[in-house]
């Protein structure tokens, strides 16, 4: 047994211990607007519910350990005292987490992710069309817990009206534990699925993804690629040029033959054989060669 003193060793080691042992953690998907409408989206694991009469649920924002700077949902939660709550299950965690990319301000995740705006009926931010179930909420108080990096700051929000699809439903109108296939947080590149068990997502590249909506439009198009797999396309920093992947598939007799006279269609669901390995290098490979 070790025993770690908070005072004698860094924020980010304390930070990645405690997120290594406390978990899974529920991830609130936070849409927000600033004070000029411009929309925003962010996930966060600093999440629970509260209270049902009235029903609340809290989430955590902390302030950035490298430079003790704080997030555009804060500040848009401090501008509009507004936020919608989205829950993550498992067909949008790959574009939940291209959207936790450190965009400069006035991009909008939504496009980056792939993901679909939907106007709110009670408040003006956005939620996520995708998500199975949908919080509008008020921003009831907003409690910061300390001044310095990794410091958090508790949105205390109300829910206004709460949006749930049909499909995760029984029989009896309850959401069905299992149709509803939440995934929650946990330590480093962990993640856990409510029904299955363990899984790792990459964490988003330091430098900036090119994001969903870079993608080519026969690959944002396609009817083979899921959400997931265009999260994954989209972490990339930029698309292998043309020539270099065809000398990549050229040196592969393997993936040569597979996507040799093969259709659109073909070459698709080959590339996500890869995709499904999380090989995304081959993927795009396979991909960027015929465009």
């Amino acid at each position: 047994m070790i025993s770690i003193d908070p005072l004698k060793v860094s924020t980010g080691k304390l930070h990645g211990m405690m997120l290594g042992a406390i978990g899974p953690r529920p991830i609130a998907f936070a849409s927000t607007i600033d004070a000029e409408g411009n929309p925003n989206l962010s996930p966060f694991s600093f999440f629970n519910v509260f209270s049902a009469n009235p029903p609340i649920l809290i989430f955590s924002p902390a302030r950035r350990v490298r430079d003790n700077t704080t997030k555009h949902t804060l500040d848009n939660a401090i501008a509009t005292k507004e936020v919608v709550i989205n829950i993550v299950n498992y067909d949008i965690v790959q574009q939940m987490s291209l959207s936790s990319t450190e965009y400069p301000e006035g991009v909008n995740e939504f496009e980056k992710s792939g993901l679909t705006m939907v106007a709110s009926e009670k408040i003006k931010a956005f939620r996520v069309k995708e998500a199975p179930v949908q919080f509008e909420c008020k921003v009831n108080q907003i409690v910061p817990m300390g001044e310095e990096g990794g410091a958090g700051n508790l949105i205390i929000c109300e829910v206004l009206l709460m949006h749930v699809k049909k499909e995760v439903l029984d029989d009896d109108g309850k959401i069905d534990q299992h149709k509803i296939d939440q995934v929650a947080r946990m330590g480093g590149n962990w993640y856990s699925r409510a029904n299955m068990g363990m899984f790792e997502v990459p964490k988003p590249l330091s430098s900036i993804g090119i994001g969903v909506d870079s993608l080519p439009k026969s690959i944002q198009n396609s009817s083979v690629f899921t959400g997931n797999d265009l999260g994954k396309l989209g972490n990339i920093e930029r698309i292998p040029a043309n020539t270099d992947a065809q000398t990549f598939v050229n040196n592969n007799s393997k993936i040569q033959d597979k996507i040799q006279d093969a259709n659109l269609i073909e070459i698709h669901k080959f590339a996500k054989q890869y995709l499904d390995m999380d090989d995304i290098n081959t993927a795009w490979n396979i991909l960027a060669a015929i465009q």
